[in-house]
């Protein structure tokens, strides 16, 4: 496997957290719903096309989850300097649980090129 470089100016910040309970769509054993927004933004001097992520999910009752895949949201955003690229998504759990997450893509020299997204929390109401 080949290393990526974090690019210096490109950064994902989390934006907005909320929190969801409950609902036919989410399963019985992860009643817990976290949107989450995100932004990605270019203050690097290259143009970079995003084509994938990465997620950790550390759950409090010790299931580790790893979900990567290609594209953002259905997208592979292309971002020039002093662009950003927003949108949301989610994450289910039955417990607490922390976030990290990553974006890879490529920069316009053919680097390949990642950024971190900060963990965040993801803690259920207590009621």
């Amino acid at each position: 496997m080949s290393c990526s470089l974090e690019l210096p100016g490109l950064t994902a910040s989390l934006d907005k957290l909320c929190y969801h309970h409950g609902g036919a769509s989410l399963p019985a054993n992860k009643p817990h719903a976290f949107v989450y927004h995100i932004t990605i933004a270019n203050g690097s001097e290259h143009t970079v096309v995003l084509l994938g992520r990465k997620w950790v999910i550390l759950h409090a009752d010790g299931e580790r989850l790893v979900i990567e895949g290609d594209k953002i949201v259905g997208e592979t955003p292309r971002l020039a300097p002093g662009e950003q690229f927003s949108y949301n998504s989610y994450h289910v759990t039955g417990c607490d649980a922390e976030a990290q997450g990553s974006f890879h893509g490529v920069d316009d020299l053919g680097r390949k090129i990642h950024v971190l997204v900060p963990a965040f929390g993801m803690i259920v109401p207590r009621a």
